[in-house]
């Protein structure tokens, strides 16, 4: 049993790696935008704005990946993580549940790159269709939060995943 934190910006390809890596470890997803696409569809227009939206599909994430790994499975949590509170709450659920803490982060610096793929995959409602503008795209890769006192790994998602998949699964695995 392990609890994996993806981290990158939207059309870095967390997802793709976290379907990957479920597949051959037996993990659950927990994905934050399905999350609070379903909340965004079933509060509809109530006037809810984007931040307090993204709150409550935290807390639904949060209470997922306790749920599974009170049950002894494996979780993979599929989010940006811009937080500092996000790998304080993954650290002590791993630390509670006495499951590894891993962290990834899918690093894609290439502005081009990143808008070309958020236009062209199937977008739920609740995720962006492209980044506004390069100086936006630069603050949040800085801004991405690391683990302290936890190893972590970055892969390259501007490569083909089969270079990095048997890096992701192996760093899961020790």
């Amino acid at each position: 049993m392990f609890f994996l934190q993806m981290s990158g910006f939207p059309g870095s390809g967390k997802s793709t790696l976290a379907k990957r890596l479920a597949s051959e470890t037996g993990a659950v997803i927990i994905d934050h935008d399905t999350s609070k696409t379903a909340l965004l569809a079933s509060l509809g227009e109530s006037g809810l704005d984007a931040r307090a939206l993204g709150k409550a599909a935290y807390s639904v994430d949060w209470a997922s990946i306790e749920f599974q790994l009170a049950q002894g499975k494996s979780v993979i949590f599929d989010s940006p993580c811009l937080y500092e509170e996000m790998i304080l709450k993954g650290t002590k659920l791993a630390h509670k549940y006495d499951a590894p803490y891993k962290y990834i982060e899918c690093y894609l610096n290439d502005f081009t790159e990143i808008n070309q793929r958020l236009r062209n995959r199937e977008r739920l409602p609740s995720q962006i269709p492209e980044v506004e503008s390069e100086s936006i795209f630069k603050r949040a890769l800085a801004s991405s939060k690391k683990p302290e006192g936890h190893p972590w790994i970055r892969v390259d998602s501007g490569e083909e995943i089969r270079t990095y998949l048997h890096t992701a699964l192996q760093y899961i695995k020790e």
